[in-house]
């Protein structure tokens, strides 16, 4: 019966993602919530000034929705007949504090965006101010964790739990930072960062219910379900982008996601996609102070640079999806045989 919440979970979120746009993309309107388009980006991407933006409030308000109505009524309907939870309490701690920090990310995304739109300039909170808030997130999130009694162990395929000890802290911070950021950097062109997360929460949706989840498989499943509705606006051509208040958002849940399931590592074959964006912008910038002004792609992070080379947006969130897709599949498989 646990299953059930898994496919309702999917199903509300989108449709409540999905019809929420009919209000909120004629408020972002007329609030003049635009997007102010980088002029040094594509040209082309010009025709797109003053699309509204902020539409990531789609997917959070019903991922969040979701996740909580269904966890709280699977906890309610699960508990055998002794009245023991299906979960401990540090598991249902995992998500809902999860969720918070997601929550926490898509406001540091919203206070950038209000910024952005305020001033109606492309530059938001400046990198400085971004990453303080950043960290402090991730140190707030691990020190309730911390509290709660996790572990400082993570999954290892083929090789079990490991516990790496005090240094899991400032690893975990980075890494929650680094993909949080990788996802954002992700969010550049019509539909592109909803198509892979959808595609990434499907896969850890599997995970999560191949070690009776259930909690976190629902949450994972209203991430997709929300980013699927929010694609009915936001797939090329944009009625509406998430912003950095939706991009934030989606890198704060994946983490909740697999740090909830004591898979951290697992960020790096699932989010690969993101990782190789954000990656293209450090050797980007890092080649171009070297050669003193060379370029190695033609324009970064690297999904421009396919869109330089004459690739059509839907083209390449085609094939990104894809390569998520395919990453996915490869950490289900390690994990299904390496546990």
């Amino acid at each position: 019966m646990s299953g059930i919440w898994t496919i309702i979970a999917a199903v509300l979120s989108f449709a409540i993602s999905g019809l929420s746009g009919i209000w909120l993309v004629p408020f972002l309107k007329k609030k003049h919530f635009g997007q102010t388009i980088l002029e040094e980006g594509p040209k082309w991407h010009q025709g797109k000034q003053g699309t509204p933006t902020m539409g990531g409030f789609m997917f959070i308000g019903a991922s969040i929705l979701t996740t909580l109505l269904c966890v709280i009524l699977y906890h309610i309907t699960g508990t055998d007949s002794r009245g023991i939870p299906p979960e401990t309490t540090l598991q249902s701690a995992k998500i809902y504090a999860g969720l918070f920090m997601a929550a926490c990310y898509g406001a540091i995304g919203f206070l950038d965006d209000y910024v952005k739109v305020a001033k109606k300039r492309n530059l938001g909170l400046t990198p400085k101010q971004k990453l303080v808030l950043q960290f402090a997130v991730a140190a707030a999130y691990l020190l309730t964790m911390h509290l709660f009694g996790d572990k400082t162990e993570t999954f290892i395929p083929f090789y079990g739990m490991l516990d790496i000890g005090v240094l899991y802290y400032p690893l975990a911070a980075v890494l929650i930072v680094g993909i949080v950021n990788a996802v954002n950097l992700t969010d550049g062109i019509d539909g592109l960062d909803g198509s892979v997360t959808f595609f990434a929460g499907i896969f850890i949706m599997m995970i999560a219910g191949n070690f009776g989840r259930t909690g976190l498989s629902v949450m994972a499943a209203s991430i997709s379900g929300g980013c699927l509705g929010f694609l009915v606006w936001n797939f090329n051509p944009a009625k509406t982008f998430m912003g950095d208040t939706g991009s934030l958002f989606l890198g704060g849940y994946l983490c909740a996601l697999l740090f909830g399931l004591d898979m951290e590592v697992f960020l790096v074959p699932i989010g690969m996609v993101y990782i190789a964006e954000m990656f293209s912008v450090i050797l980007q910038v890092t080649y171009f102070k070297i050669t003193h002004g060379k370029r190695l792609f033609k324009m970064s992070p690297i999904h421009h640079h396919f869109e330089m080379s004459g690739w059509s947006e839907v083209k390449i969130v085609v094939v990104f999806s894809l390569v998520e897709a395919a990453f996915g599949a490869l950490s289900l498989i390690l994990i299904m045989f390496g546990k």
